[in-house]
């Protein structure tokens, strides 16, 4: 027997499946039918677990595994599985609008975001966001009438919305939380302030109206540069004026630092202090000797090669260009004299 993670329903719940020997026939990223706590569901396979998590404890003994529950594998899909699946996507579309429109008699305060129905239509699971808690029981017994079957009001956050509805970020890309992005990383201004990002809401803010996940991928690289500087946007007070921390360049580990003059110099990181003491003494920083950018630029040696062979490749071309002008000259000078030689001829 193999142990399986799988993905099922629209907020992307995990589960543990495990799959015969004989049942596995390149399973990976296909589509299965599975009986869950919820009733019966179709998902996806994303890989087997291996013995190394099992031993170390990477998936099965974490915190998140908590909420990773098992649940049976029944059988891969087949072509009337898929009309199924398409006869229950219609239902739900017309399941979300006659709720709405219910709800719109009741007149409460929520967002319906997405209905869900089980392959069994035992159940059908209603996703909704609000601000305040809602006593939605009339409203549950109208849509119980409605539709005949068991009714499940699930509350989910903004950020959940995102997940379940789908969409294209500003990147250009799915979201990170609908195909990939298991948890919620708590992400604060501070992350924006510290990558030195423009505080524009449009620029930094994702489909849920929150700050981007993304935002927290470099963090940790991030906040370790910004633990031997001052902070983002500090100023060193000299006689001859403000010097501002503008930027990071985190691959060569340089900070961007604006002089009093305008000009932007770029200074090692571990040269920061060094340099904070040779400006408030009054000094003036050589910043040809320590430009941090050109220690770390490496210019290969076949591109030193080339470089090199570049000025006989010009005096070539100039000679070249000599040799044909000239000819040009001699061509051109030598047709008047064709003409006259035939005329003193006639």
């Amino acid at each position: 027997m193999a142990r399986y993670l799988t993905v099922f329903g629209k907020p992307r719940y995990l589960g543990f499946t495990e799959i015969s020997d004989e049942q596995i026939n390149n399973l990976k990223g296909n589509n299965v039918i599975l009986k869950t706590c919820r009733g019966l569901e179709h998902g996806i396979l994303n890989g087997q677990v291996s013995e190394n998590y099992k031993i170390s404890g990477n998936i099965i003994d974490s915190p998140e595994a908590q909420f990773i529950e098992d649940v049976e594998f029944l059988r891969e899909i087949d072509s009337s599985d898929i009309i199924e699946f398409e006869h229950v996507k219609h239902e739900e579309d017309d399941a979300l609008i006659r709720s709405r429109e219910i709800l719109s008699e009741h007149g409460l305060n929520l967002k319906l975001v997405d209905v869900e129905y089980m392959l069994d239509r035992k159940k059908l699971y209603f996703y909704f966001t609000s601000d305040q808690r809602i006593d939605f029981r009339s409203y549950v017994k109208d849509l119980a009438h409605e539709f005949k079957t068991r009714i499940e009001m699930r509350q989910i956050g903004a950020r959940d919305e995102s997940r379940i509805v789908r969409g294209i970020a500003s990147c250009g890309r799915p979201c990170c939380c609908s195909y990939w992005l298991r948890e919620f990383t708590p992400i604060g201004i501070q992350m924006v302030k510290e990558q030195r990002i423009a505080i524009n809401p449009t620029k930094i803010s994702g489909l849920c109206g929150r700050l981007m996940c993304c935002m927290s991928y470099e963090q940790n690289l991030y906040s370790e540069l910004w633990q031997k500087l001052p902070g983002p946007g500090a100023k060193i007070k000299t006689d001859d004026g403000i010097y501002t921390l503008e930027s990071l360049d985190v691959s060569h580990e340089i900070v961007n630092i604006r002089c009093p003059s305008g000009r932007l110099i770029g200074v090692k990181i571990d040269d920061f202090e060094k340099f904070s003491e040779t400006v408030k003494a009054g000094k003036e920083w050589n910043a040809e000797e320590n430009n941090a950018r050109k220690k770390f630029i490496k210019v290969p040696e076949i591109v030193r090669e080339n470089i090199k062979q570049l000025p006989s490749q010009q005096n070539n071309n100039n000679n070249n260009n000599n040799d044909d002008n000239k000819n040009k000259n001699l061509h051109t000078n030598s047709k008047p004299k064709n003409k006259t030689s035939r005329k003193i001829k006639q």
